[in-house]
């Protein structure tokens, strides 16, 4: 059996350009915080990652923080701060905000979050589980980048945000690397002390291969971004929301209407366990997920999508399925296929 991958908002599949850059930074001796040849031989491998990813995120003249990940990005962002936020906002930043704020249901099923403080505020600028876009507005404490960051052309400078969260993974870079981009003169309190790493503000030896990594993936992302390869990829989502949607009249899909990520289909049919299918899917060879892969494994209805309106059965009923730039027609034309065929089972069983 040929799998397809389809659960890329999950993680992307290690670029070339980034498995070539580790490789290459493997062999780098010293440690970035020494003085000699091969110390700076290490920093100056930190630094070109740093310049690639602040060029591909439009953060020039930005100070990018290199983490462990966004969660941790979250942590040295928000830590202490008192954020608002919604609850459609990721885990990693709902742990340290006040997710009081409304998502708009009646007229706006899309799920927008009105902004009324930006700047004690956190607003991602794209849901992991919808694909759904937010517009940020300026002064904005702190946006949620990761799923933006190489699928939508996402400048920091101009984003009107303060901070942003942006992880590797995310984009074909390596897993357990990622940032928090400041503007410059940004207060920062370091969660992790020790040493003067970072500007002082993230201590702990660098984890070199791993930003080398992450800097020819964000190198690669912004290289394929401008060449419009993401727009052949929303044709293909759009594909097989047409192919479901004619052949399963119940199915009800989430944000279509408004500005999603190009790669990101995110229904439901009420009454069919979002697990269920996940576990269904996976037998036939495809990965897929039912929300943000941070949230498996916890049997229950979407937050997001409760927060959005929908009712205990529909957001227990989703299922997300991204796609990434080497997925192909035939990839979605056969999970369109296979998926209608359980579907009918299913309500053959219900009936």
């Amino acid at each position: 059996m040929q799998r397809v991958y389809l659960d890329h908002n999950a993680t992307a599949p290690l670029r070339p350009e980034a498995r070539a850059a580790m490789i290459a930074a493997m062999d780098a001796v010293g440690n970035p915080s020494s003085v000699h040849a091969e110390g700076r031989a290490a920093k100056a491998i930190v630094e070109k990652a740093r310049a690639q990813v602040a060029s591909a995120f439009g953060a020039d003249g930005a100070d990018v923080i290199f983490t462990s990940g966004a969660t941790e990005g979250a942590a040295l962002a928000c830590a202490g701060r008192g954020f608002m936020g919604a609850p459609i906002e990721h885990d990693a930043v709902l742990a340290w905000i006040d997710a009081s704020l409304p998502v708009e249901t009646a007229g706006d099923p899309a799920g927008r979050v009105t902004v009324t403080d930006p700047e004690n505020t956190a607003l991602q600028l794209a849901n992991s589980e919808t694909g759904v876009i937010q517009s940020l507005p300026e002064g904005l404490a702190l946006s949620d980048m990761t799923q933006a960051f190489g699928k939508l052309p996402v400048a920091f400078n101009w984003s009107g945000a303060q901070m942003a969260l942006i992880s590797a993974h995310k984009l074909g870079g390596p897993k357990g690397i990622g940032a928090l981009v400041v503007k410059r003169g940004t207060d920062i309190a370091a969660q992790l002390r020790g040493g003067g790493q970072e500007m002082g503000r993230r201590a702990g030896t660098e984890n070199i291969p791993g930003i080398a990594g992450f800097g020819a993936a964000a190198e690669a992302a912004a290289n394929d971004l401008s060449n419009g390869r993401w727009k052949d990829v929303q044709g293909l989502r759009n594909l097989l929301e047409e192919v479901i949607e004619s052949a399963a009249k119940d199915t009800i899909f989430v944000g279509q209407q408004a500005d999603r990520l190009p790669n990101t289909s995110c229904f439901a049919t009420p009454g069919w366990k979002g697990e269920t299918q996940v576990m269904q899917m996976d037998l036939a060879g495809f990965a897929i997920s039912a929300g943000s892969a941070c949230s498996s494994g916890k049997l229950r209805a979407s937050p997001v999508l409760r927060a959005m309106g929908y009712d205990e059965e529909v957001a227990r009923g989703a299922i997300r399925v991204s796609l990434g730039l080497e997925t192909t027609e035939k990839d979605v034309l056969r999970f369109a296929e296979t998926w209608l065929k359980k579907q009918q089972k299913f309500h053959a069983r219900a009936a």
